[in-house]
């Protein structure tokens, strides 16, 4: 209850504080390239609940590729998409999932539809989670398009080695968070130090 009251009342701190930089920002999108403002994607949410993710587009829209993830220098990235995705900008949007109950501040990642149906026995504890912006794993992979951008198979990588550590790093948040922790998280990722 105290973990979604802070979500509730900082996300709308957020966005009020924060709107003349979301007006900017959905400038350059627009100005930049075409499509809009906005990318909105299904994920997965708390209990396995399907919900529409919000972020600011930083690729061209591309109704051919099917890829879930994405590489450093990867030709799909506008040029204020690169800008977006290295200081997380993109992400935020998501402060209106967090108003609405979709998402909290710290949390798993929410997964794109089919990574949470792999999940068995107590892994799928994570799922009882709000997913966050942030969590434990985002924090260890804030890189993670410099590592696949490395592998000759990124996808590959992802589904076989990142993706089971990111489990790992949620399960134990899942048995040990707070809200102090969260808030321990939230500074690690806004100043970018270790956790």
């Amino acid at each position: 209850m105290m973990k979604r009251l802070f979500d509730f009342i900082t996300s709308l701190i957020g966005l009020i504080i924060l709107s003349p930089i979301f007006i900017i920002l959905s400038l350059l999108v627009k100005i930049c390239s075409e499509g809009s403002v906005f990318f909105i994607q299904e994920r997965i949410g708390k209990n396995g609940k399907i919900f529409r993710m919000v972020k600011f587009r930083s690729m061209i829209v591309d109704q051919i590729s099917n890829s879930t993830i994405s590489v450093k220098d990867d030709i799909r990235i506008t040029k204020i998409g690169v800008f977006l995705r290295k200081y997380k900008l993109d992400e935020l949007p998501e402060l209106w999932n967090v108003l609405m109950g979709d998402m909290s501040f710290v949390g798993p990642r929410p997964d794109v539809c089919g990574y949470a149906d792999n999940l068995k026995g107590l892994d799928r504890k994570i799922l009882e989670l709000r997913p966050g912006i942030t969590g434990v794993a985002s924090l260890k992979y804030y890189n993670e398009e410099d590592i696949l951008a490395l592998q000759d198979n990124p996808l590959k990588f992802n589904d076989e080695e990142i993706y089971p550590d990111k489990v790992r790093l949620n399960l134990d948040y899942y048995y040990n968070n707070n809200l102090w922790i969260d808030i321990k998280i939230i500074f690690a990722t806004i100043f970018k130090i270790r956790y």
